[in-house]
């Protein structure tokens, strides 16, 4: 039944993306508000109608009311793709930052350029640092939230990667405050995987962290330890002798 329902969910999504990420390509450089209104139609769908109707997959929140009601940076835990739709839920005026070569994706890396996400070379170290600070305030500074994964990369569930600083700097450049969230969206959604399995996925707030007055190291710190310590919460089995797995 899994593998049905994936083979389902991915035809119907598929055109879905195609068609929306066109709306948006053309909409965004002539009024970027009416391009958000179409990137909520198509995640109202995506997640309504083939997350949880055709996949099974639903959702269980803790901490909502730890969101703010302004731009901050969010810096989350990620496992999969599910969470990088998700997320807009949430926070429905912001960007991704993201790897460049993403942009160059048919219809969702045009989309992504179209709306602005913040596209960065990897491996230009100080540059994409600078890049995502002044770029982000830019977006910070117009009520845009500003959303990055200071893992880097999808990270299987039980296991961790070294948190970056580029969240952490740009929060304190911009003296915005942090959402950290822990979610398990890889229980179910696993990276790179074709056949998703039906499920409840929790993802978490946890309280804001104003990066007014605090360093970089402290800032990083501090969401390093509420992602990992909630992640240990959500999904205790993955951490049976009680410390997390290095990738």
């Amino acid at each position: 039944m899994a593998l049905i329902r994936s083979l389902l969910f991915t035809l119907l999504s598929v055109p879905l993306i195609a068609f929306f990420g066109a709306l948006v390509c053309v909409v965004a450089p002539f009024h970027v508000n009416t391009a958000y209104v179409l990137i909520d139609i198509w995640r109202s769908i995506f997640l309504g109608l083939l997350v949880r109707g055709v996949l099974g997959i639903r959702t269980r929140v803790v901490g909502i009311e730890n969101i703010p009601d302004e731009a901050v940076v969010v810096l989350s835990k990620h496992q999969s793709a599910w969470e990088t739709v998700a997320l807009q839920q949430w926070f429905p005026r912001m960007v991704f930052v993201l790897k460049k070569e993403l942009l160059l994706l048919p219809f969702l890396g045009w989309a992504f350029k179209a709306i602005g996400m913040i596209a960065i070379d990897r491996k230009a170290g100080m540059d994409a640092l600078a890049q995502v600070s002044e770029q982000g305030t830019a977006l910070l500074r117009r009520g845009i939230s500003v959303i990055i994964f200071p893992e880097g990369t999808r990270v299987a569930p039980g296991q961790k990667k070294r948190y970056k600083p580029g969240g952490a700097h740009l929060a304190v450049q911009a003296k915005a405050k942090v959402v950290p969230v822990a979610h398990n969206a890889g229980e179910v959604w696993r990276r790179n995987a074709f056949i998703k399995q039906p499920g409840t996925v929790t993802i978490s707030f946890g309280p804001a962290i104003d990066a007014s007055g605090l360093t970089v190291e402290e800032v990083n710190r501090q969401v390093e330890a509420w992602i990992e310590g909630e992640m240990h919460r959500i999904s205790p089995h993955r951490y049976c002798d009680g410390s997390s797995q290095q990738a």
